[in-house]
């Protein structure tokens, strides 16, 4: 088809032509062009169906509030359901579908709903579906989402990509019409740092749309000039194609900018859209405003736009959806728009206009005081009946029909932090309140300021004052100036099936039904008939059901009120929120230093918690992992090993109340810890329970460095922050994680002081008596690189842990592996250190469960009763300290050759296997290279005193019994002798 509805002008660009599908059907744009203006221009004024009753139709309006022209845009796994047309770039090669028809767009097999809409009024699921209770499952529900609803997923993975990013700046404004350039145009010369945000892809907002001159040139000449000054400044950032989505706390933004949709596909390594979170000094909201439509008999069909959409078609696009137009108003810029579209050769049939003083024109006919009460034309409009002032009807041949009702400021914004608007009698419309977001302005049609003058001065101003700038008043252009003149006027008297929102197919009718059935709260209204709750958030919709319940309920629009606009301003893809937090990346991927080093050697690593980790190091020939693991720990017990525990929870705690606020943390003392020496500590929460355990050290009289286990290291900054400044918020104590700022490896075994004595500088003496168990200190290494080193043993042997910073992580293991050669040293993961902790009886997070108190791991006596610590006082509860308490044992099956499960629960060596019978469970098991059978660590009624006991283990999901015994949990050197070596 030819573009048959192309006028002259416009910004498009003639000199390109771009090729795009709808419904598989093949026509041509231009650059410039929506989806929308580009359908209108090829003549095709069906684009859609209803959501209910799935009636025709047709464009309603130009911008993001857009209701019924609702597409399916792109194909397979790029495919977007539920896209504006109004809001799509015209690119090359678009593909776009109808959506909510079967079998086709033009024939629709569920338009029959249409004809029984007398039994699906607003409500009917509630009232219809009740009974029976059965069916609602299996068939009404089914049955529901198949008939209704709006576009499909391809179900495919998504292949494009999305990020998300932070943004600062001394002011935002959002919305680039005529009040968001010169407050930007203000704010930027005055030095300030300004973001300007606009939904569309043309900046310049309304005035694109109109044919108002500034400074007596075209309102496009000033944009052009205005935005490369802006773009030439510095400290200005323009960002078209940018929503701003919702207002936050703390003068946060939330704004989706479409790097991509514009596009075919994104450029290669580009995202399609950024979330972006946009911190404020202050916000300036000139988001303009949206027309009104009016209600009257069959008012929905395609072809019925809201004039002022109209007007932006002819003068920005260039076309018009038929060449006989005519225009239904209460108001003076309806007649603007009959006057742009003749001046573009377009036929106007007639204004109907309610105003009985409504002026003249001597180029097309005005119909004083007369009112549009019904529509004809099965697919698009073909004919509207007019009601004129004497009582007589009379039939227009027309092929649109634009509707307005006056402007409703856009105030969306302002409500996001439970703003409420106020009414404004002159607009007969809502405009932003005195509540508003902390820091927020609002300013032009958004504040209810409707001329071209008023929104170009009150966005100068606004950016003055919210900027406290000094400098002189920047000049505001000539413009029009024209007060608003408009008689409210809301829907057609008499009519039935007019539509108030066209998405959810909500009528005038069920408003008043709403009201009958005791639905009178404008909150119930919009639930029980679904009222602006779909994507357009009752852009369009709102105003008319409010007035009609105001009339219906005598009352005034004001007392009966306005719902709460939420985020997102528009809908928002969910990839956008996740960004590029899908798949692998769903959680962050955190790497040790050692972790390019741990590649190259073939590691296999293992997720504990957001890090990667190795777990074990295959060597050529070992086919299975307990072959590595076993050789692991093997070869660390018998000369040394390094594993990195970067990992662990990193805390430096500072202030000359450090050591009495670390006393007060853990339940055991600290208070008279040494400089330059080490103390395992216990944490328990305030109900006694324990929550972690870990070491300090003391590095100064005014510093230590508090290890946790990786699993609770954000959990137990959090609890030590939450203390600090809300238990003790006097104490002279500061906190910092430094979990990633050092790189930290356990060198243990019985060489591990000799390669360490290889790199660590010879002015430090690390020898048994210059650096015992449990000693810290700040050393050099390796000619003069600060490190720290910690005399501490996780597996039970002579071990060191040894800190450098992050950055000479990789080089450190690099070294220590060269410098071992000599005591043939073997690098560990995760799964060796668990196996060693576990033959020498430490407890970790298995242990360490949320359900344990210190007695139950054999720490009761670190419990300090000489003062007073967190947790302290409840963990002395009598049901925590009942006397067949569980206590930590070691477990080993009585032939060598049984498994221990951990999971499995201990039982009599005799009796019942059941709850009632329970004795304890297993929570840590693994083989053990150095006993040469399976080994386990768990928790047993009065275990302390059960040692060499027999026991049965049983798992009965696994069907396991297995004969064990009862012993200490040090299975290895349970004298400590090796680390003290």
């Amino acid at each position: 088809m030819t573009q048959v509805n192309r006028l002259n002008g416009g910004q498009i660009d003639r000199t390109s032509t771009l090729n795009f599908k709808f419904d598989n059907r093949n026509f041509t744009a231009h650059p410039g062009d929506t989806l929308a203006s580009a359908l209108l221009a090829n003549g095709v004024r069906l684009i859609g169906r209803s959501f209910k009753y799935h009636r025709p139709r047709g464009i309603l309006s130009a911008g993001s509030e857009e209701p019924n022209a609702l597409v399916e845009l792109r194909t397979g796994n790029r495919k977007e359901p539920n896209t504006r047309a109004t809001t799509i770039e015209m690119f090359d090669g678009l593909e776009a579908h109808s959506q909510n028809r079967w079998p086709s767009l033009r024939f629709d097999a569920m338009a029959i709903n249409d004809r029984f809409s007398n039994f699906l009024t607003a409500g009917f699921y509630y009232k219809t579906f009740m009974w029976p209770a059965a069916f609602w499952e299996k068939l009404y529900e089914p049955v529901i989402r198949r008939a209704a609803g709006l576009g499909t997923m391809s179900m495919q993975e998504d292949p494009d990509e999305y990020d998300k990013g932070f943004r600062h700046c001394d002011l935002l404004i959002i919305g680039a019409g005529p009040a968001g350039l010169m407050a930007a145009l203000t704010a930027g010369r005055a030095g300030s740092d300004v973001i300007l945000a606009d939904e569309d892809f043309v900046l310049g907002g309304r005035l694109n749309s109109e044919t108002y001159s500034l400074n007596d040139d075209i309102a496009a000449n000033w944009i052009t000039q205005t935005v490369a000054e802006l773009s030439a400044m510095p400290n200005v950032r323009l960002m078209p194609r940018t929503t701003v989505i919702g207002a936050f706390d703390h003068g946060i933004y939330g704004a989706v900018e479409r790097k991509g949709d514009h596009l075919s596909a994104p450029s290669e390594g580009k995202p399609r859209q950024i979330l972006w979170r946009i911190y404020s000094g202050r916000a300036l909201l000139c988001a303009g405003a949206t027309e009104r439509p009016i209600a009257f008999e069959n008012n929905d069909r395609p072809g019925i736009m809201l004039a002022g959409a109209l007007r932006s078609y002819a003068n920005r696009f260039a076309a018009t959806p038929a060449q006989r137009v005519a225009i239904f108003t209460n108001n003076d810029d309806g007649h603007r728009t009959a006057a742009d579209l003749h001046a573009k050769g377009v036929k106007i049939a007639a204004v109907v206009d309610i105003r009985p003083e409504a002026p003249l024109n001597g180029d097309y006919e005005v119909l004083r005081g007369a009112e549009v009460i019904d529509t004809k034309g099965r697919l698009g409009l073909t004919f509207a009946e007019v009601k004129l002032a004497d009582g007589s009807n009379r039939t227009l041949d027309v092929g649109a029909l634009g509707i307005s009702g006056g402007w409703n400021p856009n105030v969306h914004l302002t409500c996001h932090q439970r703003g409420r608007p106020v009414w404004n009698e002159t607009l007969s419309a809502f405009v932003p309140g005195d509540t508003l977001p902390p820091g927020l302005t609002v300013a032009g049609a958004a504040n209810g300021i409707m001329s071209t003058h008023g929104a170009l001065k009150s966005g100068a101003e606004a950016a003055t004052h919210a900027l406290d700038l000094k400098s002189d008043a920047i000049a505001i252009p000539t413009a029009e100036d024209a007060p608003v003149t408009q008689t409210p006027f809301w829907y057609v008297q008499g009519c039935s099936r007019a539509w108030l929102d066209q998405q959810n197919d909500v009528t005038v009718k069920d408003v008043k039904l709403s009201h009958q059935e005791g639905f009178q709260s404008v909150e119930h209204l919009k639930r029980y008939t679904t009222l602006g709750m779909a994507t357009d958030q009752g852009k369009t919709s709102n105003m008319g059901g409010l007035a009609i319940m105001a009339e219906i309920a005598g009352k005034s629009i004001p007392q009966v009120g306005t719902t709460i606009y939420r985020p997102p301003y528009t809908p928002v893809p969910i990839a956008t929120f996740a960004g590029r937090m899908r798949g692998k990346e769903f959680h962050p991927t955190r790497l040790t230093p050692s972790h390019h080093w741990a590649k190259e050697r073939g590691a296999v690593f293992v997720e504990v918690g957001n890090w990667l980790r190795a777990q074990w190091f295959p060597l050529p020939g070992e086919t299975h992992w307990r072959q590595s693991v076993d050789r692991e720990v093997r070869q660390t017990r018998a000369s040394v090993g390094v594993c990195d525990c970067t990992t662990l929870g990193k805390i430096d705690v500072q202030g000359t109340d450090a050591a009495d606020f670390l006393n007060r943390i853990y339940c055991n003392g600290f208070a008279k810890l040494a400089v330059g020496k080490t103390r395992y500590g216990l944490m328990l929460r305030e109900d006694g329970i324990a929550m972690d355990d870990g070491t300090a050290g003391r590095l100064a009289e005014d510093h230590f460095v508090v290890t946790t286990t990786t699993a609770n290291a954000v959990k137990v900054y959090q609890h030590m922050e939450f203390v600090r400044q809300c238990l003790f918020p006097d104490m002279d104590v500061q906190l910092i994680s430094t979990t990633e700022a050092w790189a930290q490896y356990a060198v243990a075994g019985p060489n591990s002081r000799k390669l360490l004595q290889k790199i660590v500088d010879p002015e430090f003496d690390i020898s048994n008596d210059g650096f015992p168990f449990m000693a810290c200190g700040n050393i050099t290494v390796c000619g003069g690189l600060r490190a720290r080193l910690f005399r501490i043993s996780f597996s039970g042997e002579l071990a060191f842990e040894i800190a450098v910073p992050s950055r000479y992580g990789d080089a450190l293991m690099r070294r220590l592996m060269v410098e071992g050669e000599e005591f043939n040293v073997v690098p560990y993961g995760t799964e060796a250190l668990g196996v060693m902790r576990i033959e020498k009886g430490h407890a970790a997070g298995n242990e360490l469960n949320g359900t344990t108190t210190a007695l139950n791991l054999g720490m009761g006596r670190m419990v300090s009763k000489k003062k007073d610590s967190i947790g302290s006082v409840l963990s002395e509860r009598e049901g925590l300290n009942e006397a067949d308490a569980l206590n930590m044992v070691g477990v080993k099956p009585v032939n060598s050759a049984d498994k221990i499960t951990a999971g499995a629960h201990l039982m009599d060596a005799s009796g019942p296997v059941d709850a009632a019978n329970d004795q304890g469970y297993v929570t840590s098991a693994a083989f053990s290279p150095s006993l040469n059978c399976y080994i386990g660590l768990g928790f047993l009624k009065n275990g302390s005193d059960r040692h060499r006991e027999k026991m049965r283990l049983v798992s009965p999901l696994t069907d396991l019994t297995v004969e064990v015994e009862i012993v200490s949990s040090h299975f290895v050197d349970p004298e400590g002798e090796r680390l003290r070596a």
